[in-house]
C-alpha cells in the first residue's frame, strides 16, 4: 500500500544552536540523562548505552517507510558524517532509533542505510528490537521529542531533531535535522560541535 504523506515539523524541543568556533568553550544547552537501553542494530549487533559511552553520538528518530522527513534527515546526517570525515574526526557514533520497530527489522534497516552512500557504515547504529509503545515513551520522556503512531495512516509522527549526546550519555544539544531550506539545517555546526566536544574532553 502506498504510504500517505504526513509531514510534521515540531517546535517541541527545538533550540537555538550556538556555533563552536575558535577557542570557545563547548556550551551545553541541555542536560538530559539518557537511561540505560539495549537494542539491536542493522548488523544484528547488540547496542547499549554502556557500549556507546566513551564517545559522543548524534541521534535521531526515523523509520524506513517514512514518506516525508526521514529521507532528507538521513541525507543530512550523511552530510554531517562527510564533514567529520573531512576533518579527520573518528571518535563518534550515529544512532537512529526506528519509530516503526515492527516493520524495521535489522535487514530492513540495513537495506535502508545502503541507499544513502554513507562514508563509514560502521559508525551508524540504526536501532530496533523494542515495542512501539516503548519508543514513544522513550522519545518524549528522555529526549523531549514527540513520537506518535498515526491511527489514520501507516505513518508515524515524529520530530525532526538531531540530538548530541556526550560520552557519559547526557543529551547536551539539539539541532534541526530537517528544514525546507537546507541552509536551516546546521550541518557544519553539528560537525564542529562534535569535534570541539571531543577535543575538550580528551
Amino acid at each position: 500500500m502506498k504510504r500517505k504523506l504526513i509531514g510534521l515539523v515540531l517546535l517541541l524541543a527545538c533550540a537555538s544552536v550556538l556555533g563552536a568556533c575558535g577557542n570557545s568553550k563547548f556550551k551545553a544547552d541541555y542536560s538530559l540523562e539518557i537511561p540505560d537501553f539495549e537494542h539491536v542494530n542493522q548488523r544484528g549487533e547488540t547496542v547499549s548505552l554502556e557500549s556507546l559511552k566513551g564517545k559522543p553520538w548524534i541521534g535521531m528518530y526515523i523509520f524506513t517507510n517514512c514518506v516525508s522527513i526521514c529521507p532528507p534527515m538521513s541525507l543530512n546526517m550523511a552530510q554531517v558524517q562527510e564533514k567529520l570525515q573531512k576533518k579527520g574526526v573518528e571518535d563518534y557514533n550515529i544512532v537512529a532509533f526506528s519509530v516503526d520497530p515492527d516493520v524495521d527489522q535489522p535487514d530492513v534497516l540495513a537495506d535502508y542505510l545502503s541507499k544513502y552512500n554513507v562514508q563509514d557504515e560502521s559508525k551508524w547504529n540504526l536501532l530496533t528490537g523494542y515495542s512501539q509503545k516503548y519508543i514513544e515513551q522513550f522519545a518524549v520522556k528522555n529526549t523531549k521529542i514527540l513520537v506518535k503512531n498515526d491511527p489514520n495512516s501507516d505513518q508515524v509522527i515524529h520530530g525532526n531533531q538531531f540530538f548530541l549526546v556526550d560520552k557519559d550519555g547526557v543529551l547536551v544539544k539539539m539541532y534541526n535535522g530537517y528544514a525546507e531550506n537546507i541552509e536551516d539545517v546546521p550541518i557544519d555546526t553539528i560537525a564542529s560541535d562534535i569535534e570541539t566536544y571531543i577535543d575538550e574532553n580528551l
